[in-house]
């Protein structure tokens, strides 16, 4: 039942989820405002919070077991629950969800306010505009600084259990952008121009993956990558002064591009064409969305990009780089020569930077394979939504 770690004892998972059957409750409520409530309805709570998770377009499926109420009493308190499950994904002013949820103006000011520091909300307090937030990308991905043992047990409980599929529907939630070492200026989208990008921006920070932190507390992680190494950038209003903590120059985050393509990272962003603000640098084992191809078997959990790997047979040495730099396995070399299988490649481009001898490279699809990312965030919505015939 227990395995062994870095001198410290950790139960194993089903073992440890064990010890959260009361539908997390004991790790979610502070005892002192346990017993005033009514269970039935504080469930209710979670249960309705859920489904509205699960009515946005990144969708939150919903599993057998249930999970997901595990998961979500581990994260929400029943307060935040309660008003969370009131919100939609169009911004409504505070005023209209007062009403619904029965509460005053300002008090459902002041507590969406305070969700929105906690990453469960996004809008604008400024104007008084709210709407829910979407499981992932978003509130889990607030709980970077919380993430604790249970935590991490539990979200990957929910994905074996059916949360995965959340990386089914289409447009999919993250797109593949090329290592920006290996493109040509003469044939390389204007969305996937990624340092030319950070270029533009003012404000850079760098945080850790919360993919690796999590599977670092599973106990699972079968890499080494770095752990800090997930960029954010924007354009800020110009100042003498220098951006709040913490923060990179703009040379600190072009280095960590770099790093990352050097060492074997895929770059990912927001399936967008317009609104990107921040790369991921994934790995195929411990990403959730790329272990949607690698571990689930979901094709297309990620939008590949639009070229691909091509190797010449007659240049090729056989040094096996290539093979081993390739998270989705898409390279094979049966008899010493590389060879790809194009409906696995993702068009990262980790073969041709990596290649010894260059004679790895990558080339733009051909234009009736061209899928071009929607617009923005409110396209994409849109179109996940009517892919899931929601709309």
């Amino acid at each position: 039942m227990l395995k062994k770690e870095h001198g410290k004892s950790h139960l194993k998972r089903r073992d440890f989820l064990k010890t959260t059957a009361l539908a997390g409750i004991t790790a979610a409520i502070p005892a002192g405002k346990l017993f005033p409530r009514d269970q039935e309805a504080v469930n209710g709570w979670y249960e309705r919070l859920a489904d509205s998770l699960n009515k946005l377009p990144n969708s939150f499926p919903r599993t057998s077991s249930n999970i997901e109420i595990t998961l979500l009493k581990k994260i929400f308190l029943p307060e935040e629950a309660f008003l969370a499950g009131q919100l939609t994904g169009n911004p409504e002013p505070a005023s209209v969800i007062s009403e619904r949820a029965g509460l005053s103006g300002q008090e459902t000011f002041n507590r969406l306010k305070a969700m929105m520091d906690r990453g469960f909300v996004w809008g604008d307090s400024n104007i008084g505009l709210f709407r829910l937030a979407p499981f992932v990308v978003g509130i889990y991905e607030a709980q970077l600084e919380r993430m604790d043992h249970e935590l991490a047990h539990l979200f990957e409980e929910y994905l074996e259990q059916g949360g995965i599929d959340i990386m089914k529907p289409r447009p999919a939630i993250h797109r593949v952008v090329p290592a920006q070492s290996v493109i040509k200026t003469e044939w390389i989208l204007p969305y996937d121009k990624l340092r030319e990008l950070l270029m533009s921006c003012n404000t850079f920070r760098v945080r850790d993956c919360i993919c690796r932190k999590q599977q670092d507390l599973e106990g699972t992680r079968k890499c080494n990558f770095p752990l800090h190494v997930e960029l954010i950038f924007y354009k800020g209003p110009e100042t003498a002064e220098a951006p709040a903590l913490p923060y990179v120059t703009k040379e600190e985050a072009l280095a960590v591009l770099d790093e990352t393509e050097k060492i074997g990272l895929v770059h990912s962003v927001s399936n967008v064409a317009n609104g990107v603000y921040y790369v991921c640098n994934c790995c195929g084992c411990c990403c959730g969305i790329l272990r949607g191809i690698t571990q689930f078997g979901i094709e297309h959990s990620v939008a590949a990009s639009n070229y691909y790997s091509v190797i010449d047979p007659d240049k090729c040495v056989g040094c096996g780089t290539c093979v081993t730099r390739c998270h989705m396995k898409a390279i094979t070399a049966p008899v010493d020569i590389s060879v790809v299988d194009r409906a696995k490649c993702i068009g990262c481009g980790l073969c041709a930077s990596g290649c010894p001898s260059h004679v790895a490279r990558l080339e733009p699809k051909p234009s009736e394979e061209i899928v071009n990312p929607p617009e923005n965030f409110a396209a994409w919505e849109h179109q996940r939504l009517v892919n899931r015939g929601m709309a």
